[in-house]
């Protein structure tokens, strides 16, 4: 089997399982729509473009697609590491019970906190795709899919130290870690 059908092949994984989901549960997962509907899209372009090189980029455009989300939610209501983090974070024995809604309407900091950290996730993110796209029409193919499943913790890990930083100087945990006692 040739590259650019394996790699085709790897595309068709992700159909048959939200499929299965739909007839099993009869409903969708709108992550995993998200994700099939990238991959036939890629999968369809490649198709006419009739390149593998092109389906090796095609990653690049989720991660693109996910850091620009992050970059426009900065300017939202609610910037997307916010929605993130909170389930994770709010109500946590170490940290104060106010909820995170009022601690948005009280401190500018919070807000603030939140919206570089979109801004990092955003940026972060579409430096990563980038990367992608030179990886995938630059390196031998049959690299790229481990260089490439490779890149995806590395640019979690960094990320996560950056925001890390971004969170201690800010003065976040300061504020989750804050005592109720008046």
């Amino acid at each position: 089997m040739s590259v650019y059908f394996a790699l085709l092949a790897g595309a068709v994984v992700p159909g048959i399982t939200t499929t299965a989901r739909l007839i099993k549960g009869g409903t969708l997962d709108g992550l995993a729509v998200f994700v099939m509907t990238t991959m036939l899209t890629g999968v369809g372009i490649a198709l006419i473009a009739g390149s593998p090189r092109f389906l090796l980029a095609k990653e690049a455009w989720v991660t693109a697609v996910g850091g620009a989300w992050f970059l426009i939610s900065a300017r939202g209501k609610r910037p997307l590491a916010f929605l993130f983090a909170r389930p994770l974070l709010e109500g946590r024995r170490a940290f104060t019970s106010e909820s995170w809604t009022s601690l948005w309407e009280r401190l500018p900091q919070f807000r603030r906190v939140w919206r570089i950290s979109s801004m990092i996730w955003g940026l972060g993110l579409l430096a990563d795709a980038g990367i992608r796209i030179v990886t995938a029409y630059s390196l031998p193919i049959d690299l790229v899919p481990a260089l490439t499943g490779a890149l995806y913790p590395a640019t979690f890990l960094v990320l996560q130290v950056i925001d890390q930083i971004n969170y201690r100087r800010s003065g976040l945990w300061g504020i989750l870690l804050a005592t109720d006692d008046p």
